[in-house]
């Protein structure tokens, strides 16, 4: 737990524990024992959980891997490690978006670190994906993700962003090389994309330079950089300068993660159009959906909020959306049974959005009689509880007809 290799190294101590082993402490023993005592004195050293203290976690997700750190804040305010927990993502897992997998690894960090968070103070959980600050909150969420919703509701915990550049400790745990997948995938090669992007597309790329600002901006400061022509680059462009280089008249550009050069495409609608054209269309790409779109898009290819291109480019695809699998399969469509009575079975339901009162309630609450679709409404605030909707209820349908025996 405490040093790398544990298990391995104490083994021939281990073997004196042995019902039947006789007890002799040979060398090889004493070696071990001072191994073991001098890892103990060398990093990582893993801090003593204070109870008295906040505890916060570190999370990350990698195409392969999920990694986290319980952490706290010792008495001199650095920053200490608890525990560290990482895994290979498991075959179905890798098929997650990425989003996904970045709520598994906080999913994964919370139920390894149980014993220490549940039941505590509120306490932080930060991750590089800055979307799941309201993830857990969100009214639109996956059906993935709506089973999970009651683990996470049994910790007092808030979710923040820490940069990936900053979060470098659950970063490494999730790419750990030994967890990394080198066996290929069969059912892969068979659509594997074996062309390269053709020259005269590279050539409208290097002409279409000429009309994006940006792109104008760092050509010129490739030409002849200097501190000084740094300056004149957008801030948000010095920031990542380091990570553009030009080649053959192409602007190449290199992410964090995997430190592969991509082409910039610059701000040419037309032109990002032929190029998913030809990674989601072609006969050797095959209409494979979003996600495996954009995988293949962003191995050559990068240009600002590529994501959302990709995911409309899809969406208005007529094959995508009509060769695509269902989510889950769909039960037929079952009409509700036809009561006996009036207000034997009601229907309830919220409409919000509406133009204020003069209480500023946005909202109304409707309740319909499925015998006779008699309706009563009352207008309501957007943040309307759910003792105000039993308030209600009572005073609109249980006074006026009493109880019914279902409500929708």
């Amino acid at each position: 737990k405490y040093v790398s290799n544990y298990a391995g190294k104490i083994r021939p101590l281990s073997q004196l524990l042995k019902e039947d082993a006789a007890w002799v402490w040979t060398a090889d023993c004493q070696q071990t024992f001072d191994a073991v005592k001098q890892g103990l004195t060398e990093a990582p050293i893993l801090a003593v959980a204070d109870q008295d203290r906040p505890f916060h976690v570190v999370c990350d997700a990698s195409d392969f891997a999920i990694g986290c750190a319980l952490m706290q804040h010792d008495h001199e305010g650095r920053d200490r490690v608890v525990y560290y927990q990482s895994r290979q993502l498991k075959p179905a897992e890798r098929n997650y978006p990425v989003h996904d997998k970045e709520l598994l690894a906080m999913k994964y960090a919370l139920a390894k670190f149980r014993v220490y968070l549940l039941g505590s103070r509120p306490f932080v959980v930060y991750t590089d994906h800055t979307s799941l600050r309201t993830a857990i909150k969100s009214p639109h969420i996956s059906q993935r993700m709506a089973t999970w919703l009651s683990f996470f509701a049994e910790y007092n915990f808030q979710v923040e962003y820490k940069p990936g550049r900053l979060n470098v400790v659950a970063d490494a745990l999730s790419r750990r090389p030994d967890y990394a997948l080198h066996k290929a995938d069969a059912n892969a090669i068979g659509v594997a994309r074996t062309s390269t992007p053709s020259s005269s597309l590279l050539d409208d790329v290097r002409s279409a330079y000429t009309n994006d600002a940006v792109a104008k901006q760092l050509l010129d400061y490739f030409a002849a950089p200097s501190d000084k022509s740094r300056q004149r680059l957008a801030k948000h462009l010095r920031a990542r300068v380091h990570r553009y280089r030009v080649h053959n008249g192409l602007l190449l550009y290199s992410t964090v993660d995997d430190n592969a050069d991509r082409i910039v495409v610059p701000d040419d609608n037309e032109l990002k159009l032929r190029i998913t054209y030809a990674y989601n269309d072609a006969p050797t790409s095959g209409h494979q959906g979003r996600e495996k779109t954009y995988l293949l898009l962003t191995r050559d290819f990068y240009w600002s909020h590529q994501y959302k291109w990709v995911r409309k480019y899809v969406r208005a695809c007529e094959v995508c959306q009509r060769v695509k699998p269902a989510p889950f399969s769909q039960a037929p469509l079952q009409s509700l049974p036809t009561p006996s009575e009036c207000w034997q079975s009601i229907s309830m339901d919220f409409v919000f959005g509406l133009p204020p009162d003069n209480k500023r309630r946005t909202g109304i609450v409707v309740f319909v009689d499925q015998f006779n679709k008699m309706v009563h409404l009352a207008a309501v605030p957007a943040e309307v509880t759910a003792k105000q909707t039993a308030r209600l209820f009572v005073d609109m349908v249980f006074r006026h007809h009493g109880m019914p025996i279902d409500i929708v």
